[in-house]
């Protein structure tokens, strides 16, 4: 059967439960996260401490945008969390008609790049900050199936997001017990107090940028995530006059991010690439640190939990880590052939927990998503 494309003002219209806010009630406030992670209360506010007229009362199912960023994503159908909670007029609430669409069918395709794609043209030319206004958001088409099947791919795609949660939790569970034994190891095997200064040496290659030249990038994600490749960069495209280039071997940090664990070791297969000069970058003392053991040690809570003290202020108020906070950190190491030793231990048990069943997973809802909304549309 082929499917029908149409437009989301063909099943939904704009929500009409505006009230004027009260100066003695609360109100809590909806935000809608990136790339259609969902809808969520993100602050509680009394009617007096608001400067809105109208407030829209958000009940479950409706479908959320925020008009900035919907460009990038902010689009969710609210759950029953979500009941009772309220969103401004940049958070633009619309009703299903169920008559004609699963609301669950259109929260999954809000998680598609068929819908992100589709907002950021509309945002594109408009003015105020790239606004998406409620009208031009329900051009927006989608490929719409009968209702049955609607209800019948919504049970297939949830069900499959219930085994990856379940997963997803394992996954966890073997992390903490692959960290647990690497800070237990490290703490054991005659290990003595280290000032990172003895182990870690700032270490940088800077590259000037050049006009005619691209500069490959990488970032660093938080909580031990490591590096990742991003696009390239040239002069046009950044205020920076040089780079730093990552060898193999190198401990990168982040100064903005550190504090939270966006640190990581250099592998082959970022050696080469470019960071900013936010990311600073350290060669370890062969004497006292081996590289492939620190890349493990690295990834832990336990060695993030150091870097917070180290990085004075609080939250996004924190001052960058700068090398001399990072020197200034004591841990216990153990002498470097024993390193050398427990590499290999390490690395094997890091082998068998990335292969626990769940790595394939991560691209699983993606292609799920592709073949139901990316392939399966008629004309």
């Amino acid at each position: 059967m082929t499917w029908r494309m149409v437009t989301l003002g063909e099943i939904a219209q704009l929500n009409c439960r505006g009230e004027a806010p009260e100066p003695d009630l609360t109100y809590r406030l909806a935000g809608v996260r990136w790339w259609g992670e969902g809808a969520y209360q993100y602050k509680i506010v009394s009617g007096a401490e608001t400067q809105a007229k109208q407030l829209n009362r958000i009940e479950p199912y409706d479908l959320i945008i925020n008009k900035i960023w919907a460009r990038h994503g902010s689009i969710a159908v609210a759950g029953e969390d979500m009941a009772g909670a309220y969103g401004s007029s940049e958070f633009p609430t619309f009703v299903m008609d169920g008559k004609k669409v699963e609301p669950r069918f259109v929260h999954w395709f809000s998680k598609t790049k068929l819908a992100w794609s589709q907002c950021e043209l509309l945002s594109r030319g408009t003015s105020g900050k790239n606004r998406v206004k409620p009208e031009r958001f329900l051009s927006i088409r989608l490929p719409l199936p009968p209702l049955a099947d609607q209800r019948q791919i919504v049970a297939r795609l949830d069900a499959a997001a219930v085994a990856i949660e379940r997963v997803e939790e394992l996954r966890s569970e073997i992390d903490k017990d692959l960290a647990a034994f690497i800070i237990r190891s490290n703490e054991t095997y005659e290990a003595q107090p280290t000032r990172l200064a003895n182990a870690l040496t700032l270490d940088e290659d800077r590259v000037a940028v050049s006009a005619d030249a691209i500069y490959p990038q990488v970032g660093i994600r938080g909580f031990g995530g490591g590096l990742f490749r991003k696009g390239g960069v040239t002069a046009a495209d950044t205020t920076y006059r040089h780079f730093n280039r990552l060898a193999a071997g190198q401990f990168v940090v982040s100064q903005v991010k550190g504090w939270e664990g966006a640190v990581a070791v250099c592998c082959d297969e970022f050696a080469g690439l470019f960071a900013s000069p936010e990311y600073r970058t350290f060669r370890c003392n062969p004497a006292t640190l081996n590289p492939a053991y620190f890349a493990h040690l690295s990834r832990t809570p336990w060695f993030h939990a150091k870097l917070a003290p180290a990085t004075r202020g609080q939250g996004a108020r924190r001052e960058r880590l700068r090398p001399e906070m990072l020197l200034a950190i004591t841990i216990p190491l153990p002498p470097v052939d024993v390193q050398d030793r427990l590499v290999p231990l390490f690395d094997r048990v890091a082998a068998a927990a990335a292969n626990s069943g769940g790595a394939d997973l991560d691209h699983l809802l993606p292609a799920m998503l592709n073949e139901t909304f990316g392939t399966s549309a008629g004309a």
